[in-house]
């Protein structure tokens, strides 16, 4: 579960939060920086949702601080859109807006087009605007000078260059966002680019020609009529990076949220190179690897019976985990007794091949699963620290609600990607990490033998 990181005491342009590198594989984010290091230009709003600084004003970092590197590509210092009288725009990292110094003053309001309603108005000198929203908003921006109006731009994407951000070095949150883009792409009719991670891009190049994929570090941001960064935003209590909290509404769902786009799930299309079964017999493939032990199957003997289980069956059971151990300090976990060894770093492409060809997949809240889902393979999920609705739909879902669980998902407690241990409520006690030592083999058996097709196998002999 991957979001950004942003520094609420770095700077990156006045009045405006900067992102930080992520230091693990699942940052956190939190909403805008309070007050600014340059002297601030008062909104006529007393609902302002803006802000404001005086031009000229420097880069705001702080005298003596180190370079603050943000989590994406940062937009360009000066928008990309051009206006009357030297005024420039665009909709990168919010709306932004630059006023050049002129005879007479300019007056300014920002207009959210969808809800009528004014958020922000300012008569100003010189200056700088950007809005305090950074997800998708129609915005509608005015000027005047003297009373007479001098330019209108009302948003619209159409046939215009959209660039849709999303975080590296994680599989699953990228792979459940993706479709959201595809959906505003559809909807605007923009000419969009996706920066995502250069390991997901030969997945969806093909099937996705209409967009134009590029690693991050390929990024032209002065090219962008508009940019969205899809994240998770732990801390954002002002709702700047995003419309609701993404733990209310979901991992994947909260991208169609940003973007103002229908949250309805779906699973993106996949480009295969090779697509051919790996091996004749019947077969299922598993996952049991994560980022954090809570995400574990903590039954200290359900991968060992339920592969045993799975094999008297008639199956052969191979495990794709990126990893055949992982953990940290005394905590290790190792792949399942009794199942074929095809861990690695191996090509995504190759995992998806095994997936695809599956009977099924068993997994848990990770992005191994996410992949599964986007093959179209039935995919059983063992998990009880995220609740149902924050992942994809399936109907093999498997949770003990006599259990504590669904903390992920719980807005009082803060998760703590630097934990591996962590567990909120029950750490250090005997019912640490009981949402899935608590599942019980039978219960997994249970959800298996719903899958249509499941005991049809004939058992291999010997």
């Amino acid at each position: 579960m991957l979001g950004v990181f942003l520094d609420e005491a770095g700077l990156a342009e006045p009045a405006v939060a900067a992102a930080a590198a992520p230091d693990t594989v699942e940052p956190v984010a939190v909403g805008s920086a309070e007050g600014s290091s340059s002297a601030a230009v008062e909104p006529s709003s007393s609902a302002a949702e803006s802000e404001v600084t005086a031009a000229g004003s420097g880069d705001g970092s702080g005298a003596g601080s180190a370079p603050v590197k943000r989590a994406y590509p940062a937009p360009t210092e000066i928008p990309t859109q051009t206006g009357p009288m030297g005024l420039r725009f665009d909709f990168n990292d919010g709306c932004r807006v630059v006023i050049p110094e002129s005879e007479h003053p300019w007056r300014l309001r920002l207009s959210d087009m969808d809800t009528g309603n004014v958020l922000f108005e300012t008569t100003l000198k010189a200056g700088r605007v950007n809005s305090s929203k950074r997800y998708y908003v129609r915005f509608k921006l005015e000027a005047w000078q003297q009373d007479k109006s001098v330019f209108v731009h009302e948003y619209d994407a159409t046939d215009r260059e959209v660039m849709i951000q999303f975080p590296v070095g994680t599989l699953g949150d990228p792979m459940g966002w993706f479709p959201y883009a595809v959906k505003f792409q559809e909807k605007h009719g923009c000419r969009l680019t996706c920066a995502i991670g250069d390991r997901l891009i030969p997945l969806f190049r093909t099937t996705y020609p209409q967009i134009n994929f590029v690693a991050h570090e390929d990024v032209k941001p002065e090219q962008y009529y508009a940019t969205y960064s899809i994240g998770l935003f732990f801390d954002d209590k002002d709702f700047v990076h995003q419309p609701c909290d993404f733990r209310h509404v979901g991992l994947h769902r909260t991208a169609g949220y940003i973007l103002g786009v229908d949250p309805t799930e779906v699973a993106p299309r996949l480009h295969l190179d090779n697509d051919t079964r790996p091996i004749a017999e019947p077969y299922v493939v598993i996952a049991a690897q994560s980022t954090t032990q809570s995400k574990y199957w903590n039954n200290p003997n359900g991968w060992r019976e339920l592969v045993a289980w799975l094999k008297e069956a008639g199956y052969r059971v191979v495990c794709i985990d990126q990893k055949a151990t992982h953990g940290t300090g005394i905590v290790w976990n190792h792949i399942p007794y009794g199942a074929e060894d095809q861990t690695g770093d191996q090509p995504l492409m190759e995992r998806a091949r095994w997936l695809k060809h599956a009977d099924f997949f068993i997994g848990l809240s990770s992005g191994l699963s996410w992949l599964a889902w986007a093959t179209g393979v039935p995919v059983v999920m063992i998990a009880g620290f995220t609740h149902p609705t924050n992942e994809f739909d399936t109907p093999y879902r498997v949770i003990n609600y006599h259990t504590c669980n669904s903390c992920w998902n719980d807005v009082r407690h803060r998760f703590d990607h630097h934990d591996f241990l962590y567990c909120p409520r029950h750490k250090n006690t005997p019912r640490q990490f009981e949402c899935t030592r608590l599942i019980t083999v039978d219960q997994v058996k249970a959800t298996i033998q719903t899958i249509p097709g499941f005991g049809t196998k004939k058992p291999r002999q010997g």
